[in-house]
């Protein structure tokens, strides 16, 4: 049988490739196999791989017995490293036991700490610490992880408990308890485990053991696991690795304590160490807020103001030994490093390393800074930056001269500017979010529980916590503004408001939260568009230097491409002309159009929308002078255009002189059962061409009077939507070419132009091979292309589509990402016989896949010339293939 379990520490030698292989164990495992190995004082312990998590899941909660045996063998190896025995009544080893997924999934699944104790253990590890109330303390909080985690008993009932203990004493904090205290509690906290369970909390450590690796590999599957994999397209069969270390105790009074720690300032990226410690504490009060932490280095404590010491000046000798561990895993890993690390006694102990959550901006310029430090080359830069997480910095910030309504602060956790309405849990922010409305997620502090809602929000708000806290960790990697520890904040859940200094704001109320300073302002803030220079800049050269599909982007208004251009488009791959008839001033003559009951009325309609259109097409050749202009003639569903309402009918009547009774008739006879799949696309041109020939005429016009202006190349590239036979396409080619031939020949003058079409029916894919016999290229458009290849409405997914996503029949929402398996199939073999008829035929994709970096990745290995995106998605284009041609 393959080896389940791989020990590290202790002076083990790791000639197995599969120890430090991540998708055998985990990123933690592999990575605290790596610390010691380059001789990093790791506290020894073993790793349960993901593939016994997978194994367990699938066939339920049976541990075999060649597992237990290798289990045991690695847990002498720990007793051997350190000298303890596990369950021994005198000087008992304690473990921890925690999940490592392949990839960082910061709170997600379980962890339990200082497992081994019980009644008896907790008297000789007082004994041998000397320390009674160190002892009690970590009892105290082993149970109450251990009921939260695997006995599934509530953790507010522990924390009220020691809430009154706190009240009853006059206590402020948690390090004010002593021994007796604490004794006091274990007593409370196992008579809460009884009267929940009907059982006493476990006494044996094998079963404690067990029960938590249970618990970990369970916690593959919690509901918060999963939404957090479905946001970060982590799929749900890799499964997570089980780590059980060896104990070192931060909690151990003065000379003791535990932090969290980056390389470098995940939220700007800037060249220096960043982090929080605390005193006399273990791992969780770091990361769960449930104690304002300190700083780390001096230089940030004096930032901020701040007077309690910081790491470097309470405890410089580890401090240091601390600051030469950065350096050494930077250099190992050639990434800025998020590491967990505890102080015992004054010895240092490093517990975790990997690769860091940062911001977008942060991650433009450690990549583009460790490039000019050698560290990386511009390839791996390149790949390094999620080219989604660029959308963060498209979008606008605060303006700095606009007046603020300052009502308090905090930590500028995670930078960014968010305005919302207030919303006091996931649920709420989730349920108001799915409305349209912008709303920020006020707590005191948030848990795994609450990550739907944190994706929900615009922004982040908590009364508690640090910069390293679960709120800022998981803001900062979604790309949330969040403000952290703001102590002036405090929530009334029952009447669901909430005081920030003086004020008292109920839920539902406006405010704004600026990450980069802490602020917390009432009501909207002006905003300013970003700078896309710097960083930015230097890393979009870079990718475009190394890419080999052109990016354009879908767009019909001049704003529109003007803004993709300024985001680096290359042209237009869809120019959607039915968008441009919705307008007030046109829409009497296209309702006039539809419902004309003869040729000569449509025409009249016609003579109408032409200089308007014209003027359309000439405000966009001119923005976009010199690059390729795809333009799809019209493909409306009928019913958008017609009118409604009494009202509407009769204002059309009185426009166009008809009455409203056989303008009501018209509109009867138009209806149409599935408008998707009805009287659109080239089926209108077709059965009424004087439409198309009106538009290809506002096209050439347009072209030609720009192109005598300007002197730049307008080469106009006409797409005929919808087709699904040659015979279609030749017979609108024909219409497009008349137009084209008497425009030149009215102008006295020529322009190159190209005939196409958009490829969305699976029979227009499996008949590429006739339809290139009349195109010039294709544009995939995919969105149509998904709905009539799944036979699914893109409107009416979002009712039933989040199962099929959770269920694994889709790994994504198909009309978000590629379905490359089925829909794939059809692009790649349109693309292939297309060519096969015609090798010069131009290819690209115009649905909103074309700004989806999975989907472009595909795009790439099929051959296709270029993408298209919505302008705001032109530079995650840019990116995403560059890394595509990379890969």
């Amino acid at each position: 049988m393959t080896k389940q379990v791989y020990t590290f520490g202790g002076g083990v030698k790791h000639d197995d490739p599969r120890a430090k292989d991540k998708v055998i164990t985990g990123g933690k495992g592999s990575n605290l196999a790596e610390m010691a190995g380059i001789g990093l004082p790791v506290p020894p312990g073993f790793t349960i791989t993901t593939e016994e998590c997978v194994k367990y899941l699938a066939e339920g909660a049976n541990f075999s017995d060649e597992l237990r045996a290798e289990v045991a063998e690695a847990l002498a190896h720990i007793e051997k490293s350190v000298g303890k025995s596990f369950g021994d009544s005198t000087d008992p080893l304690l473990v921890s036991v925690r999940s490592g997924a392949r990839v960082s999934m910061p709170g997600m699944m379980d962890t339990v700490l200082n497992l081994g104790l019980n009644d008896v253990t907790v008297e000789g590890l007082a004994s041998t610490s000397g320390d009674d109330r160190f002892a009690w303390d970590s009892y105290r909080r082993f149970i109450q992880m251990y009921s939260d985690v695997v006995l599934g008993v509530e953790h507010h009932l522990f924390e009220e408990a020691l809430e009154i203990a706190k009240e009853d004493n006059g206590y402020d904090n948690d390090v004010e308890l002593t021994a007796n205290d604490w004794r006091g509690l274990v007593k409370q906290y196992t008579a809460i485990v009884e009267r929940e369970l009907g059982k006493p909390f476990p006494q044996d450590p094998q079963e404690q053991l067990w029960g938590a690796i249970q618990a970990v590999f369970d916690s593959w599957d919690a509901d918060r696991a999963k939404v957090y994999r479905r946001l970060n397209d982590i799929p749900g069969d890799w499964g997570t690795a089980v780590n059980v270390q060896a104990m070192v105790f931060g909690n151990m009074g003065d000379t003791s304590a535990t932090g969290v720690a980056f390389t470098r300032d995940p939220a700007t990226g800037e060249r220096a160490y960043y982090g929080e410690w605390l005193v006399n504490a273990q791992g969780e009060d770091v990361v769960a807020g449930i104690r304002t932490p300190q700083y780390l280095t001096r230089a940030a404590r004096e930032r901020a103001g701040a007077k309690p010491l910081s790491m470097e000046e309470a405890m410089p000798e580890a401090y240091a030994e601390l600051a030469a561990v950065f350096d050494l895993l930077e250099k190992h890993y050639r990434d800025m490093q998020d590491i967990e690390f505890t102080v015992q006694q004054n010895k240092l102990w490093m517990l975790q390393t990997r690769s860091g959550k940062r911001t977008a901006k942060a991650a433009l310029k450690m990549a583009v800074d460790m490039v000019e430090e050698g560290l990386i080359d511009e390839a791996t830069a390149i790949k390094r930056v999620d080219p989604m997480a660029l959308d963060q910095l498209l979008h606008p910030t605060l303006d700095p001269k606009a007046p603020r309504d300052i009502l308090g602060k905090g930590l500028p956790a995670s930078p960014g500017a968010a305005s919302g309405a207030i919303v006091l849990d996931a649920d709420t922010a989730e349920k108001r979010a799915e409305m349209g409305e912008a709303v920020v997620l006020v707590r005191v502090e948030t848990s795994p529980e609450d990550i739907h809602g944190m994706h929900a929000a615009k922004g982040i708000l908590t009364a508690r916590g640090g910069m390293t806290s679960h709120a800022a960790v998981v803001a900062r990697g979604m790309g949330r503004p969040c403000v952290s520890g703001a102590s002036g904040l405090s929530i009334d859940m029952k009447a669901r408001t909430l005081r920030i200094g003086n004020r008292e704001l109920k839920e539902g109320d406006l405010i704004t939260l600026d990450g980069a300073t802490g602020e917390i302002m009432a009501g909207e803030v002006a905003t300013i568009e970003p700078e896309l220079a710097g960083d930015f800049g230097t890393l979009m050269e870079w990718a475009d230097k190394h890419r080999r599909m052109k990016v354009r982007t879908n767009a019909e208004t001049p704003a529109d491409c003007k803004m993709a251009r300024q985001f680096g488009a290359e042209g237009i791959g869809l120019c959607r002309t039915e968008h441009m008839f919705f307008d007030a001033g046109r829409i009497s003559a296209v309702r006039q159009m539809i419902l004309a009951e003869d040729e000569k009325g449509r025409r009249e309609a016609l003579a109408k929308l032409l200089p308007e259109q014209r003027a359309d097409f000439q405000a966009i050749f001119e923005v976009m002078a010199g690059l390729p202009v795809t333009i799809r003639l019209l493909d409306p569903p009928l019913h958008e255009f017609l009118p409604h309402s009494d009202a509407e009918f009769a204002e059309l009547s009185d426009a166009i002189g008809i009455g409203v009774d056989t303008l009501k008739r018209r509109a009867d006879e138009l209806h149409e059962f599935n408008p998707m799949l009805g009287h659109r696309g080239c089926r209108l041109g077709i059965t009424f061409p004087e439409i198309y020939e009106m538009q290809a005429r506002a096209i050439f016009e347009a072209a030609c009077d720009v192109a005598a202006a300007s002197g730049e190349a307008i080469v106009p590239e006409v797409m005929i939507p919808l087709v699904a036979t040659k015979r279609e396409l030749a017979i609108l080619k024909k219409v497009v070419d008349q137009a084209a031939a008497k425009v030149f020949e009215e102008k006295g003058k020529t322009l190159d132009y190209l005939v196409g079409t958009m490829i969305e029916l699976p029979r227009a894919a499996l008949m590429a091979g006739e339809i290139a016999e009349e195109a010039k290229f294709f544009s995939f458009g995919t969105n149509d292309l998904t709905q009539t290849t799944l036979g699914v409405s893109r409107d009416d997914a979002a009712r039933f589509l989040s199962p099929y996503v959770e269920k694994g029949i889709y790994p994504r929402d198909p009309f978000v990402s590629l379905d490359i398996e089925g829909v794939g199939q059809l692009v790649q073999l349109g693309a292939e016989r297309g060519r096969a008829t015609y090798a010069d035929l131009k290819l690209g994709i115009c649905g909103e896949h074309g700004g989806d970096p999975a989907s472009i990745a595909f795009c790439e290995k099929v051959g296709l010339d270029y993408v298209s995106a919505s302008p705001y998605r032109v530079p995650i284009a840019r990116l995403a293939a560059a890394q595509a041609a990379l890969a």
